[in-house]
């Protein structure tokens, strides 16, 4: 039986578990069992996917990315160098708290920063960035551009990751000239 995932010599991939096709492991990285990975994924130096993670397709993962059970990236996922997921928000070493782990969920296009750090039992919409270093302990919109720690929106970005500039409630991006409706603190992608 071939192979049509690329997973580097120094990387352990635990049995059992999904890779699909055209996705590459590379050095030092740890696959645990039952995680699903999408295809056409790349997965970095020094990754840890614990068991029942779920990544979509063409989800990038940067060097040094703990993505813990309980994370579920849809596809286009972007994870910057050294960010971290959490689990557990009460976590003690001395009591066994598996039977807490509360879900995060990062929707298709999101891009996480370097050394960003998601608090667990949170959404991070589509296309949102959040940025370097940003610490997240809330839901987080689509389309929302955040910083700083606690997070906080400092803007919108579109789907190809400029910022949009609101006059009004719409506007175009001015790299892709895909539109925007913007209410309260939403925003959507208008359909034509």
């Amino acid at each position: 039986m071939t192979r049509n995932f690329f997973i580097h010599e120094s990387s352990y991939v635990d049995d059992p578990c999904e890779i699909g096709a055209g996705t590459k492991v590379w050095h030092f990285s740890h696959i645990m069992s039952n995680s699903k990975i999408g295809i056409n994924c790349n997965i970095g130096q020094n990754v840890l996917i614990s068991p029942h993670v779920i990544l979509g397709n063409n989800v990038k993962i940067q060097n040094n990315v703990s993505v813990y059970t309980g994370v579920i990236c849809e596809d286009d996922v972007f994870l910057g160098p050294s960010c971290v997921f959490t689990n557990v928000t009460n976590p003690r070493s001395h009591i066994n708290r598996q039977s807490e782990y509360k879900q995060t969920l990062v929707c298709k296009g999101a891009t996480i920063g370097a050394n960003a750090t998601i608090v667990c039992g949170h959404n991070i919409g589509r296309y949102a960035l959040i940025g370097a270093g940003a610490v997240v302990t809330k839901d987080i919109p689509d389309y929302a551009l955040v910083v700083g720690n606690p997070c906080r929106i400092v803007g919108w970005v579109c789907q190809c990751g400029e910022k949009l500039h609101f006059d009004t409630h719409q506007t175009v991006c001015s790299e892709c000239k895909t539109q925007y409706i913007k209410n309260d603190r939403e925003v959507r992608e208008v359909v034509i």
